[in-house]
């Protein structure tokens, strides 16, 4: 049987972006500077954030370490990541940093940055109780300190290492199964640079790298391999997006989940560009969407989150079923379902509900307990129970863009077709962990 790659892990700093987007139609009298009539306010994580976010909607478990302050920009950013991932939180010295753009018609007028925030002690017993169960680590530095705790945390670690430097940050560790530092880095890097290729070439040598990509913009990438010639890695498609804010934590984060699936480097770094490429296509980090969960806030109703959603332009997925003994096949379908898209509701049947479906017998657990621990997966935004036997009328009320079902329903009518149909909602059937239901848990109990 083949054992699932433990988790991700992104080390790095974490900063708070902030989008400011509106009109720029008329200059000020004052002085010659464009007027920005502010339509909107969009916020996301950045930094080591943006990459394990990202990483995480690629429907990979993914457990970010990083140093967040308890000012209200960090309290705001633990809100944005702490439903899409797995966040291990170490103290910051200083105010979280903070770089905010002012964009009219997609293109950045000006950015402000504030916050002077570093991780201020070393990593913990959870931090490297993360380190051991990981199948693959991303290094993200931003110059805040993390990657020193990184050198501390990965010391003869088993697993492969993709260190993403800065040009304020560390120098990479030796012994990296990958380096992916872009051309004004690799020139910090490397004393009488000359060309990428001879950075890629020289940094294998001198930090005893398996293999260093240097990001090359819309060229793509020049890769060096211990052993190997200098490969070109070209894009697959040539972005027509100008904003490549956030493509090198794409790739990055891309090419660590593909050795983390065992990908030799050649394949990490070519799956690495063709998503960095596309990402940028797609708009690049401005048209990443975060649903924003305040800490202390009630949880938000499922109406309110498909509301939320659809008003951020984002992309609803609900799913539905009893939930009834919740196992490892429910939570990867539901960590699967939350990936295609930017927040997921989950349809649970009543206790009668679940009753006329399953016998008398069941539920084993109660709907509210039920509730409660699916409330608690951090890749579920929201719950809703409905009373019928199928859940149309619950679709009717969040008209969701996918409905997912379990692979159990492979070529088989669904009961809410009608319905989905209707609202044009796309059907996506994921596949089942083989051997994983309640009915087996059931059986094995008694």
């Amino acid at each position: 049987m083949r054992v699932a790659p433990g988790p991700l892990v992104v080390i790095g700093d974490t900063l708070l972006d902030v989008d400011v987007e509106g009109d720029a139609e008329r200059l000020c009298p004052d002085a010659p500077v464009p007027v920005v009539d502010v339509a909107a306010e969009r916020v996301r994580p950045g930094g080591a954030g943006l990459a394990a976010l990202l990483a995480a909607r690629d429907g990979a478990d993914v457990v970010l370490i990083t140093a967040i302050g308890d000012d209200p920009d960090g309290r705001r950013l633990r809100g944005l990541l702490s439903d899409e991932l797995d966040l291990v939180r170490l103290p910051l010295r200083g105010g979280t940093v903070r770089k905010t753009r002012i964009r009219s018609r997609g293109q950045t007028l000006v950015r402000l940055d504030t916050g002077d925030g570093t991780a201020r002690r070393s990593p913990g017993k959870e931090a490297a109780e993360a380190i051991g169960r990981a199948g693959a680590v991303l290094v993200s530095d931003y110059g805040g300190g993390m990657a020193r705790m990184a050198r501390e945390l990965l010391g003869g670690a088993a697993v492969p290492v993709v260190w993403d430097p800065h040009s304020r940050g560390e120098r990479p560790m030796p012994g990296c199964a990958l380096l992916t530092p872009n051309e004004a880095e690799a020139r910090l890097l490397c004393a009488g640079y000359q060309s990428p290729d001879q950075a890629a070439g020289r940094l294998v040598r001198e930090l005893r790298a398996k293999a260093v990509a240097v990001t090359t913009g819309r060229r793509g990438a020049v890769l060096a391999v211990q052993g190997g010639p200098i490969i070109q890695v070209p894009p697959p498609v040539q972005a027509g997006g100008h904003d490549t804010t956030g493509a090198g934590d794409r790739l990055a984060g891309a090419a660590a989940l593909a050795l983390r699936l065992g990908a030799d480097v050649q394949d990490a770094v070519t799956i690495g560009v063709g998503e960095a490429s596309r990402f940028v296509e797609r708009g690049g980090a401005a048209a990443v969407k975060v649903p924003e969960q305040r800490l202390g806030d009630r949880p938000r109703t499922a109406i309110e989150v498909a509301g939320l959603t659809r008003a951020s332009g984002g992309r609803l997925i609900a799913t539905g079923g009893c939930f009834d003994l919740l196992h490892a096949g429910h939570v990867s379908l539901l960590r699967r379902a939350r990936a295609l898209g930017d927040a997921l509701v989950v349809c649970v049947n009543s206790d009668d509900s679940v009753r006329r479906l399953k016998g008398p017998s069941r539920p084993i657990v109660t709907m509210r307990d039920r509730v409660e621990v699916l409330r608690a997966l951090s890749c579920v935004d929201a719950v809703l129970v409905f009373e019928e036997d199928t859940p149309a009328s619950a679709i009717e009320t969040l008209r969701p863009d996918v409905w997912v079902k379990g692979g159990d329903y492979e070529g088989r009518p669904l009961p809410e077709s009608g319905i989905l149909g209707r609202l044009g909602a796309e059907i996506v059937v994921l596949g089942m962990l083989p051997g994983r239901s309640t009915t087996n848990l059931i059986r094995e109990i008694q």
